[in-house]
């Protein structure tokens, strides 16, 4: 479908193929003729400066620290941007690549794609994260990186020719915040990929001898609720002792959680993972929980995004509690039940407890939606009917771009006979 077509994906903030949705985009391009090169930095135990994965080339480049302050991102972009550029044209001058599809964070990477513009390479900017709202949820501050985050993020939509929303809450913010002409936008959701998540008995060595084993999948950071966690988890084990945690993942928080686990003299109910890479042991302790949580906290930021951990849990078919927010709400549908405050939280986690023929009804509906609905299996199709539309448009004669580019030349060649 895509032969003879190259394309490169620009990730900053994730190393491929651990960014889950980077390597299901590149992996379906790739399944459909398309030759896909992949910059990305160096984390997270991928630390390999060039590999090919399944006919995917990935370049790594260093990434010093991992920043958890905003001169510190600005720092840490402005590094990442220096070798993109580098690679990028080590790429083209390889082998010439027809779009650049940039993944933000950051909202730098349409000042790579800007240096390609003026030959015919279209920019698809993947819009992963909303960077302002991001800002004001960590730093609650309207200063001047939140006002630079709101101009950079009109750049990178005034850049991108097309644009990839993750839902229709990012999409509306394209339009409305980005002038991106709808036309050129599609919904592609980071739904799991089905054939990833098995469903296998309990291990009950992860339970560590209680009933009961609670779970959590994701990143540890400030806007991820580790903390508002930890206090539920505390508020439950004085209800009742039967219950563990397991928590896998990791993140610029993970450290801080841990030491609030031994302040709250927690170690007997949690277990902290941290990043595990062997899907074969995350769906062996997935499948051991009897509930899955999602303690993302109530607020703008939270309340717009997509969380995979939600989808990863309905692909196991186990019930989630979680905060009343738009999009958790439209991922789960009825496989959630939707907390008000922290004590409500632990109100729904104990009725699923003592309730379990409606933890069965929650995992079936949840199963049946991802499948039906929400699965890799499903959204890809919108990536390959996107990138159709952008590879029709591109093989005619003269894109915008080359037309504007030959004509000035054509208008200076004028006046230098003159």
């Amino acid at each position: 479908m895509f032969q003879n077509k190259h394309i490169l994906i620009i990730v900053e903030n994730l190393p491929v193929p651990f960014d889950r949705r980077v390597w299901q985009e590149a992996c379906t391009l790739k399944e459909n003729g398309a030759q896909v090169s992949i910059i990305c930095p160096k984390l997270k135990g991928y630390f390999k400066k060039y590999e090919c994965i399944d006919g995917i080339e990935i370049y790594r480049h260093p990434l010093p620290f991992e920043a958890s302050s905003p001169l510190g991102y600005l720092i840490e972009y402005l590094i990442a941007l220096f070798f993109e550029f580098l690679l990028s044209w080590k790429i083209y001058f390889k082998k010439r690549f027809h779009i650049i599809q940039g993944c933000n964070p950051p909202d730098l990477i349409f000042l790579v794609a800007l240096t390609f513009k003026p030959f015919g390479v279209k920019y698809v900017f993947d819009h992963h994260d909303i960077n302002p709202e991001l800002y004001l949820a960590k730093y609650r501050n309207r200063d001047v990186f939140y006002k630079l985050l709101l101009f950079l993020e009109k750049l990178t939509f005034k850049c991108a020719d097309y644009s990839i929303a993750t839902n229709e809450s990012f999409k509306s913010i394209a339009i409305t915040r980005g002038k991106m002409d709808a036309k050129n936008l599609m919904v592609v959701r980071s739904g799991p990929k089905i054939s990833r998540f098995k469903k296998l008995l309990p291990n009950e060595i992860y339970k560590k001898n209680k009933k009961y084993l609670i779970g959590y999948i994701g990143v540890i950071a400030e806007q991820d609720g580790l903390d508002i966690l930890m206090n539920i988890v505390l508020k439950l084990v004085n209800k009742r002792h039967d219950i563990h945690f397991a928590i896998i993942g990791g993140g610029t928080e993970l450290e801080k959680i841990k030491s609030l686990a031994i302040e709250y003299n927690l170690q007997g109910f949690v277990d902290f993972y941290g990043l595990l890479k062997d899907d074969v042991l995350i769906n062996n302790i997935l499948n051991t929980c009897d509930i899955c949580v999602n303690p993302d906290p109530p607020g703008v930021y939270n309340n717009l995004i997509t969380t995979n951990k939600v989808m990863e849990y309905m692909a196991l078919g186990k019930p989630i509690v979680q905060f009343d927010l738009k999009e958790g709400k439209y991922s789960s549908g009825e496989a959630s039940l939707y907390a008000k405050d922290e004590n409500d939280f632990v109100d729904k986690i104990l009725f699923l407890l003592d309730h379990p023929s409606e933890c069965i009804k929650m995992g079936e509906l949840g199963y049946k939606r991802v499948q039906e609905i929400l699965c890799w299996e499903v959204e890809r199709k919108n990536l390959i009917h996107l990138y159709q539309s952008i590879f029709k448009t591109a093989s005619e004669p003269r894109t915008k771009t080359t037309y504007l580019v030959q004509n000035e030349v054509a208008t200076l060649d004028k006046k230098a006979k003159v």
